[in-house]
């Protein structure tokens, strides 16, 4: 061996006894899909895992869709993401929706295995598609589930968004499951006009989802599924396996997450974001200090 590899060797040694270890531990990496819930989502992992394991975690937020996303993961770009169980069937592994939250968290549970992916416990909240009218009108007419939105006998001004004309989950069965009364064509428009419309009466009942942060501040109300027409879209964090293979404390932290968010909370933080315009790492270290995993 030469001087200068020597003198390197040395070099490398004093710094790897340094740290501990051969060579520098590799670092967590949170991504994250590109909409407001993912990246508070993303944010509030990542000062988690700050808090929990006391060391910088890697963000790679906004990402993009959920192929991107899924991607990224199985390409080891990121470490960890949240989804949804409904997502997971349909985009990613093909499959029909199921109405049965336990069932299709199994199921994906199951299948992401083959992928070298694990899903954790669910985070409590279900960002599933609601169909939303004015408080005024559902207090007027009696309105409480969509059973009763069916025996509205002048019908609905239906407002939509593009992809749930499309969905197998959408449009097409929902009309089939309660025979809604409309009148005319339901109207197609962009998903952050819908609560505008409904507001100003263009439409008079909408296409959300459960945890809009427009929920939050309208007063409207979301409208019972009571045949459960609509697959749950319980969202979880899912993490490589190789990245929790012996790494107890990362484990114990993500744990830590399951069951702390309901669909009200979800609405909340996304109005503070959406609506209030907070920074969202202000509003991820609130939501830590509020459930007291931040102290």
């Amino acid at each position: 061996m030469g001087r200068t590899q020597i003198v390197a060797c040395l070099i490398v040694g004093l710094w790897s006894a340094g740290l501990g270890g051969c060579t520098r531990e590799h670092p967590i990496t949170v991504g994250s899909k590109n909409f407001t819930e993912q990246v508070i989502l993303g944010e509030i992992v990542a000062q988690h895992l700050e808090h929990r394991l006391g060391r910088p975690i890697v963000r790679k937020l906004n990402l993009g869709g959920t192929m991107l996303a899924h991607q990224a993961l199985l390409h080891g770009d990121i470490d960890l993401y949240p989804e949804y169980t409904g997502t997971a069937l349909t985009a990613i592994l093909k499959a029909s929706p199921t109405h049965d939250s336990a069932a299709s968290l199994a199921l994906v549970k199951a299948e992401y295995e083959r992928f070298g992916l694990e899903w954790m416990e669910p985070l409590g909240f279900n960002n599933t598609f609601a169909m939303v009218i004015r408080g005024e009108d559902a207090r007027k007419h009696r309105v409480v589930t969509l059973s009763d939105a069916a025996k509205y006998a002048p019908g609905w001004k239906l407002g939509v968004g593009y992809e749930f004309q499309q969905r197998p989950d959408g449009l097409v069965g929902l009309l089939e499951t309660y025979q809604l009364p409309l009148q005319g064509s339901p109207k197609t428009m962009d998903l952050g006009l819908l609560y505008k419309a409904l507001e100003q009466g263009q439409v008079t009942m909408v296409a959300g989802n459960a945890t809009d942060g427009q929920l939050s501040r309208l007063d409207a109300v979301v409208l019972q599924d009571d045949k459960g027409y609509f697959p749950p879209y319980d969202s979880s964090l899912v993490v490589r396996s190789d990245s929790l293979k012996d790494n107890a404390p990362l484990r114990e932290a993500l744990t830590e997450l399951a069951g702390r968010f309901t669909d009200q909370t979800m609405r909340t933080l996304n109005d503070r974001v959406d609506g209030e315009h907070r920074p969202v790492r202000k509003v991820a270290e609130q939501f830590l200090r509020d459930t007291g995993l931040l102290r």
